[in-house]
């Protein structure tokens, strides 16, 4: 179980900091800050999404797939793992964006109602996780084929 887990780490850490680098033109830090400040904030938010993509499958895991995934389970603990990506994401960012307003979207952002999220963060915790988990299966169903 710990060599898929340890994929969709590794998938999720690429997946997230080429999504970082790349929506970054859509935060008010694209135009206000240094370089420097950019490559660590891209860097801190990286590391952060490597946490939370850790702690909802494991939760996931926990409490639906147990000792069966990822054999078994797999699409429930997949489901879970990207609820609550998402719904970590959107109090996230409406914290730090509306409360604590410790970063901004500029005006190309666009905004998904109620709470004002952006779109690229919503995104990002749907399609990053997805391929995460897509490779971590693929290589679990390759590696126990083989032997």
């Amino acid at each position: 179980m710990f060599k898929p887990i340890l994929v969709y780490l590794i998938a999720s850490f690429f997946g997230h900091i080429i999504w970082e680098i790349g929506h970054l033109p859509l935060y008010t830090l694209w135009y206000e800050e240094s370089f420097i400040t950019k490559a660590l904030s891209i860097l801190h938010c990286t590391f952060g999404d490597l946490l939370i993509a850790f702690f909802s499958l494991v939760i996931s895991i926990v409490l639906l797939g147990r000792h069966k995934w990822p054999t078994g389970r797999f699409r429930i603990v997949g489901v879970f793992t990207l609820i609550f990506g998402l719904s970590y994401t959107i109090f996230s960012e409406w914290l730090n964006v509306s409360v604590r307003q410790s970063w901004a979207y500029n005006d190309y952002m666009p905004l998904v109602p109620p709470f004002d999220t952006g779109l690229t963060p919503l995104l990002q915790w749907i399609v990053i996780p997805s391929l995460a988990l897509f490779f971590a299966k693929t290589t679990y169903v390759k590696a126990t084929s083989s032997s």
